[in-house]
């Protein structure tokens, strides 16, 4: 493993540790895609840092727990700002 994916894989699971964000928001900041950080993860971050996988794996679990509530809130969004564009017109 190169050591730039290495120091990546760190400094990502480090991040999400310390401001629980999603693999979404993440994968925006670092600039890379959302698979890459989902590798980095659960597939690198283990063979790294095992600790830090574990702590990691709570926080995914977590999001993945909870991904249908947030997206019934997005949807939820779209519409209600559908409906103030109909009425704005």
């Amino acid at each position: 493993m190169h050591d730039y994916i290495r120091e990546r894989t760190i400094k990502i699971g480090k991040y999400i540790v310390e401001t629980k964000k999603t693999v979404r928001v993440i994968a925006k900041e670092f600039g890379v895609s959302k698979s890459t950080v989902h590798k980095d993860l659960t597939e690198r971050l283990p063979e790294i840092n095992p600790e830090l996988a574990n702590e990691v794996k709570d926080i995914l679990d977590y999001h993945k727990s909870i991904r249908h509530l947030r997206g019934g809130e997005a949807t939820k969004l779209k519409y209600k700002k559908e409906e103030h564009e109909e009425v704005v017109k």
